[in-house]
């Protein structure tokens, strides 16, 4: 038990510091943001692929749902809440990270419609990271990163609780049984025939 709450503690300790310093680097991004891209001020880092504009959106991404900001703010306090919960059962430090990467962007989004909000959690998103066809942030790209690995750690069986690490071992050993099995089949069926084979000269000296 002592290993196990040793084991979480560290995970705890990963989680917050992975979202602290992902946090710092959105807010920081944001803040610089708003003081250096001032009055319609661009700038272009890859012509054609992205440039800095500061743009203040209402809504989520791609300027959806900008008239129930107050909607997508209680939805972001519940995926914050979930991500928290479901980084103490992982067992495993890759979900950790992960899942730290993800709580940051939601959260470093949420404090902006906290912080800039008039009325119930109505405030604006700062976005300066323009694609062309997008306004974005730092906290979403960690946001699109996370899921990306998210798809990923799924589709490569990484296990996230200890049930997964049972039914994948359970899974290996089932399958190394199976081997065992028809390595056996296969000797005894080799020992057969030899044995046939041993026996038809007897016979035929008969």
């Amino acid at each position: 038990m002592n290993s196990q709450q040793g084991r979480l503690r560290i995970r705890v300790a990963v989680f917050a510091c992975v979202a602290a310093a992902a946090l710092i680097a959105d807010q920081f991004t944001k803040a610089w943001a708003q003081t250096a891209l001032v009055d319609g001020r661009d700038v272009q880092v890859i012509p054609g692929l992205l440039s800095l504009t500061l743009v203040y959106n209402p809504g989520a991404s791609l300027g959806m749902g900008s008239n129930v900001t107050w909607l997508i703010s209680l939805l972001a306090i519940v995926a914050c809440v979930a991500l928290v919960v479901l980084a103490v059962r992982t067992i495993s430090m890759r979900w950790t990270v992960v899942l730290a990467l993800a709580f940051a962007g939601a959260f470093g989004n949420l404090i902006d419609r906290v912080v800039y909000a008039e009325h119930f959690l109505d405030g604006k998103v700062v976005d300066f990271l323009n694609y062309g066809w997008s306004v974005g942030n730092v906290a979403d790209v960690f946001l699109v990163v996370a899921g990306v690995l998210i798809v990923g750690m799924i589709l490569l069986g990484v296990p996230f609780s200890q049930k997964d690490l049972n039914e994948r071992a359970q899974q290996a050993n089932a399958s190394s049984a199976d081997a065992v099995a028809a390595d056996e089949q296969g000797e005894a069926s080799v020992a057969r025939t030899g044995d046939g084979g041993e026996g038809e000269p007897g016979s035929e000296g008969r």
